[in-house]
């Protein structure tokens, strides 16, 4: 049933694959075409902040999209500074941004063009305070200053 669609879209490599873990594995591997990864890049440049996503901000289409989405506004990302892409609209873009960042999953965020993760790794630098200084160190949010605490005289 899948078989014409995997010879039209997906290379069979034994022995050299993109990942070392793979070694000596036969895998299924899909190239991507140096203009869908220029398209990508360009849209991983565009904002400081990047979340592609199920659905919208104000429709998510999955749970893990809302959750990222919900970690971003919490952070305070302006939207000014945040840009999504809904990889619903677009099915090339949905298998295309997996191996453009080698992640399986989405949401995927960038932050200033350098990949981050997907939802699970926003959650959990959101949780430990990764995420504000990552956020603050890449000028995307204020730096929050902390007050001047007195000693007791």
């Amino acid at each position: 049933m899948f078989r014409p669609t995997l010879r039209s879209t997906t290379r069979i490599l034994r022995g050299t694959t993109p990942t070392s873990f793979l070694n000596g594995r036969l895998a299924a591997y899909r190239f991507l075409s140096n203009e869908a990864r220029s398209k990508i890049q360009t849209a991983v440049d565009s904002k400081p902040v990047v979340l592609f996503m199920k659905g919208t901000l104000d429709a998510p289409e999955c749970g893990f999209s809302r959750a990222a989405a919900q970690i971003l506004e919490l952070q305070g990302v302006p939207h000014g500074k945040l840009q999504t892409y809904n990889v619903l609209q677009d099915p090339e873009l949905r298998t295309s941004i997996k191996e453009f960042s080698e992640w399986p999953t989405i949401p995927q965020i960038y932050v200033n063009g350098e990949f981050v993760g997907g939802c699970d790794i926003l959650l959990s630098m959101h949780q430990s305070g990764e995420l504000e200084t990552l956020l603050e160190d890449k000028g995307v949010i204020p730096k929050v200053e902390e007050p001047a605490t007195t000693a007791p005289a």
